[in-house]
């Protein structure tokens, strides 16, 4: 797409100009590339993701999601209290209930391509 905007400047404006826009649409790619990316970070305490954190004995029931399960609890099925960390580019997940009176958060909704890594990590 950006690809076709850059040849569309080259024609209309010239050599410099698409040059320009070359290198702003590329470092803006790569910027949202960055920025979309997050991380699960497991410590001995808690599991973070992104800005949100919850301490490891709040985790209850951790259930892998196939691509179907993982689409019916982002639509039809979702809890509009859950926490969603999830990527529309990842289509595999988890669902990690959340066993704590004070939150009404009832699960975290996580997207994931390692699932199983991540169930194994967390039940230690």
């Amino acid at each position: 797409m950006f690809l076709s905007l850059v040849i569309a400047i080259w024609a209309a404006l010239g050599n410099t100009s698409a040059l320009i826009a070359l290198i702003a649409a590329t470092a803006l790619i790569f910027f949202i590339a960055v920025a979309a990316r997050s991380q699960i970070v497991l410590t001995d305490t808690e599991l973070i993701l992104g800005k949100a954190h919850i301490e490891r004995k709040y985790l209850g029931e951790i259930t892998i999601l196939d691509r179907d399960a993982m689409r019916l609890i982002r639509t039809r099925d979702a809890d509009p209290a859950a926490f969603l960390a999830i990527k529309f580019w990842i289509s595999t997940g988890v669902k990690i209930a959340i066993n704590d009176d004070r939150d009404p958060t009832p699960y975290w909704l996580v997207s994931t391509r390692k699932a199983e890594e991540l169930k194994r990590t967390l039940c230690k």
